[in-house]
C-alpha cells in the first residue's frame, strides 16, 4: 500500500510508493521510443496487457477490453495510490502520515501510437477533455477524495515511460499544498478587490496584448508575466468558471481547437519537445466559485532545474515571455 508522509518543514505531503519502481522503461537513454505497436500495451489488440478498462469510447458497440475503441480509461498498472482500503491517519513520533488511498487512472487518448492532439480531429481531441470531465465527476462521488490532479507527461525527459499518447488522473485524499497556496492568493485578491485574480490577469493581457499567444471566443493562451521556464504557457477559459468539471461539453470543442493550434505551433517552434501539462481545478468541498478560475499549465522540458531553483523556489528563465510571443509570431 502506498503511503503519504508530511514534511513538517514545508507542510507538503510526499507519496512513498514502492510499486512505481516496477514500471518498465520503454525508452533508450537518448529518449528514443523502443516500442513497436505490437509491443505497446496501449495499442489496439493488446488490451490484455492492461488492467480492465473503466471507461471507453467505441465504434459499433464493440465489447469492452477488445479492439474497436477510440479512447480508453484504465487503472494504472503501477499506481501511486490505491482505491482499495480505508483512509487512516497515523503518527510516527511527531511525524504525520496516512495510507495512500486514492485512484490512479490512465486516459489512452487515441488508438494511434504516435498521433499528438494537433493531429487528431476536433471531435477526437474534444473527447479527451470530455472523458476527463466524466472521470472527475465519477471520482467525486468517493467521499474519501479531496482533489483530482490531471496531468500529461510527454516524452522520456518529461517523465513518460510509454510514448503512446496518454494522460493520467490521480485522485488524492488531501488538497496539495501548492493548490492551497494558489487558492489562498486568489481568495485574498478577491477579499481586497472583489474581483477574480485570474479574470484580472486575462483582462490585463487582453488590454495590453503583450503576452497573448492565441485566443478564441472561449479560451486564451498566455505566456505568463513571470514564467519559471522557457516557453511556459497558461490556458484559461475567457469567461469565469471555477471548475473544469462544471464546463458544458460543447465548450470542449472550442478548447480542442485552441489546444490543436497551440501544440501545432509549439511543435514547429520547438521541434516536438517533451513537455508536462497539468490541470489546476477546484478541490472537492471548497466553495471558491467567486475567486478561483480553473486553468492548464504547459511546460516544455527545455532546460533543467538547478540547485538555485530547488533551494529557493525562485527560477532563472533566460527567455522573457515577450520574446516568446515574438518567436510564435514568426512561426
Amino acid at each position: 500500500m502506498p503511503e503519504l508522509r508530511k514534511d513538517p518543514l514545508s507542510e507538503t505531503w510526499v507519496v512513498i510508493s514502492p510499486e512505481r519502481k516496477r514500471r518498465p522503461q520503454f525508452f533508450k537513454s537518448a529518449g528514443e521510443d523502443v516500442l513497436s505497436t505490437e509491443d505497446c500495451p496501449f495499442c489496439p489488440g493488446n488490451e490484455d496487457m492492461t488492467p480492465p478498462e473503466i471507461y471507453s469510447l467505441r465504434d459499433g458497440g464493440s465489447p469492452a477490453n477488445k479492439p474497436g475503441w477510440k479512447l480508453r480509461v484504465i487503472p494504472n498498472k503501477y499506481p501511486a495510490f490505491r482505491v482499495e482500503g480505508q483512509l487512516d491517519r497515523f503518527a510516527e513520533g511527531f511525524y504525520d502520515k496516512m495510507n495512500g488511498i486514492g485512484a490512479h487512472e490512465v486516459v489512452i487518448e487515441t488508438h494511434s501510437h504516435s498521433k499528438g492532439i494537433d493531429e487528431l480531429s476536433v471531435e477526437a481531441a474534444a473527447d479527451i477533455f470530455i472523458t476527463i470531465k466524466r472521470r472527475i465527476l465519477d471520482l467525486k462521488q468517493d467521499m474519501r477524495l479531496q482533489y483530482i490532479q490531471v496531468f500529461k507527461n510527454h516524452g522520456s525527459m518529461a517523465g513518460a515511460t510509454i510514448s503512446h499518447p496518454h494522460s493520467q488522473i490521480i485522485a488524492l485524499p488531501l488538497v496539495p499544498q501548492r493548490i492551497k497556496e494558489r487558492l489562498s492568493h486568489a481568495e485574498n485578491h478577491f477579499k481586497v478587490k472583489n474581483r477574480c485574480l485570474f479574470c484580472d490577469i486575462i483582462h490585463h493581457e487582453r488590454e495590453f496584448r503583450k503576452r497573448i499567444v492565441m485566443e478564441n471566443n472561449d479560451f486564451i493562451v498566455l505566456s505568463p508575466f513571470a514564467p519559471r521556464f522557457p516557453f511556459e504557457l497558461a490556458v484559461y477559459p475567457v469567461h469565469h468558471k471555477s471548475s473544469f468539471h462544471e464546463m458544458d461539453d460543447n465548450a470542449f470543442y472550442s478548447m480542442a481547437l485552441i489546444f490543436k493550434d497551440m501544440m501545432a505551433r509549439l511543435n514547429k517552434v520547438l521541434e516536438k519537445p517533451a513537455y508536462n501539462l497539468a490541470l489546476f481545478n477546484t478541490p472537492f468541498g471548497v466553495d471558491c466559485r467567486d475567486y478561483f478560475h480553473w486553468h492548464f499549465e504547459f511546460i516544455p522540458v527545455i532546460s533543467g532545474t538547478g540547485g538555485f531553483e530547488l533551494s529557493t523556489q525562485s527560477y532563472i528563465n533566460p527567455i522573457p515571455p515577450e520574446e516568446v510571443i515574438e518567436i510564435f509570431s514568426r512561426s
